[in-house]
């Protein structure tokens, strides 16, 4: 049976992604008000599971203090908003899958010579409130006996504005955050640096609401669709040849071996929608965030555990 988000969805024929207003790489309408990126494309492989159409999706463009809300209100069905897995926020909502292995860090401009963290004590700090990022900074200086100095601006056009014109010494925000921001809004990005030490863990996560297991299990599963193509190696090109493989790994993935779109109650062709029209996780990462991107954005931590990464999907099976 399904729950209520689930038959909400389906009744409407569109999935609604909660998402940040803009952030490069990540989540960003483009010139003809189309929304790319990494965390996009995450909404986009659950609609292709859902729907067959990876387009049927709407995006709601939120800001920090509002994202959980609307979550929880029924605004949106789903969070793409590179929002931080923790305790707390995992009692009001369910964790779908984390997508995303960040860290928070600094930015600051190379004029004033601060190479390291320390050397940002008694800094001015520009951070968004009401997010992990405030609450992470002030127990980093609390606790190595550090101080700072605050500006606070809720939305992510008036922060970049801010620290761009000198309102303050130093930007904090997730790593991600701050590449795209970097390469997206600097003056002249050569003239910022990217502090090399990360203050906390950041695993950005999928959240849905409450009370719907199957709606849950459909996000979960898309993302580690993504994840176990990769490793087999199946690409949104090299896909239809692979529905020809006698691999039972493979067949039992992309549908020819039946069983598993039942088992999450959509079509049996559900993973090979996603990799067909988004893209297994490795293409979606370099699209958006790769060496040919304005980002550059090492895979690392996002790279497949058998390359010393943290991407590590349970079998489909």
């Amino acid at each position: 049976m399904a729950g209520p988000v689930l038959d909400a969805v389906k009744a409407r024929g569109q999935l609604l992604c909660g998402v940040n207003a803009g952030l490069v790489g990540f989540m960003h309408a483009d010139s003809q008000g189309v929304w790319r990126g990494l965390s996009i494309d995450m909404c986009r492989a659950t609609a292709a599971a859902l729907f067959g159409d990876a387009n049927k999706v709407k995006y709601i463009p939120l800001e920090p203090l509002k994202r959980f809300p609307a979550l929880e209100s029924g605004e949106v069905d789903l969070l793409a908003s590179n929002s931080t897995v923790t305790l707390g926020r995992d009692g009001g909502v369910d964790f779908a899958g984390i997508y995303y292995y960040d860290g928070q860090g600094f930015m600051v401009p190379r004029k004033l010579g601060k190479r390291v963290v320390s050397d940002l004590n008694g800094a001015t700090v520009c951070v968004q409130p009401g997010t992990t990022t405030e609450a992470n900074v002030a127990d980093y200086f609390r606790l190595n006996k550090m101080t700072f100095k605050a500006v606070l601006l809720d939305t992510l056009d008036d922060l970049r504005a801010a620290f761009f014109a000198g309102r303050c010494d130093v930007l904090t925000a997730d790593l991600s955050n701050l590449y795209a921001t970097r390469a997206a809004y600097a003056p002249n990005p050569s003239d910022y640096s990217i502090l090399p030490r990360t203050i906390t863990k950041e695993p950005l996560g999928l959240a849905v609401r409450h009370g719907d297991n199957q709606f849950a299990d459909i996000v979960r599963w898309s993302l580690y669709a993504m994840i176990e193509a990769e490793e087999y190696g199946i690409t949104s090109r090299n896909v239809d040849d692979a529905l020809k493989s006698e691999n039972p790994t493979l067949k039992r993935i992309l549908g020819v071996t039946p069983g598993m779109g039942k088992a999450l109650g959509v079509d049996e062709k559900w993973a090979y929608n996603i990799v067909k029209q988004v893209g297994n996780y490795g293409e979606v990462f370099d699209r958006n965030l790769g060496p040919s991107t304005v980002l550059k954005i090492p895979r690392g931590l996002n790279g497949p555990w058998r390359d010393g990464g943290m991407l590590y999907a349970p079998p489909i099976r």
